[in-house]
């Protein structure tokens, strides 16, 4: 298995994970991105969003997308991350376990000293991954606003 850095010729791959984890989740009407906004939101400066990739046998196996944010109670920058997709036949692989890892040490390169992410409360399978990784798992209501 490897991980890596998406790159611009990964745009399409990475749009089908997008809609992969969207149907998954029963969600595809919420993905209102493009191909062509991927390619300048993630690969022209400035970068807006990374991606990284788990490879198997030269195969996309899954992702993890990423924003970073600043936190003024931290008083430094953290790793967001919006979506941990894994496709079904890799599953159980610990191709999950290995981008999360990934993610982890991109934030220590960055000297970053926290990550942050949702999940469902009623997905006991991936808190129970996450929980297993040593992450905490703060269940919290999420507010959300349309303004447009």
């Amino acid at each position: 298995m490897f991980i890596r850095e998406a790159t611009k010729d990964d745009v399409e791959i990475i749009y089908d994970l997008i809609m992969a984890i969207a149907r998954h989740h029963n969600q595809e009407e919420h993905v209102l991105t493009s191909q062509q906004e991927l390619l300048n939101a993630g690969f022209s400066e400035p970068l807006k969003f990374g991606v990284l990739l788990a490879e198997v046998d030269k195969e996309i196996a899954g992702y993890i997308s990423y924003t970073w944010n600043y936190s003024i109670w931290l008083g430094g920058n953290f790793m967001n991350i919006d979506d941990v997709f894994v496709w079904e036949r890799y599953r159980g692989q610990k191709v999950g376990e290995a981008l999360m890892i990934k993610a982890k040490e991109v934030c220590k390169n960055k000297d970053v000293q926290k990550m942050k992410w949702e999940v469902e409360s009623e997905n006991q399978k991936a808190i129970k991954f996450y929980k297993h990784l040593g992450a905490d798992v703060d269940i919290k209501g999420i507010c959300r606003w349309r303004v447009g």
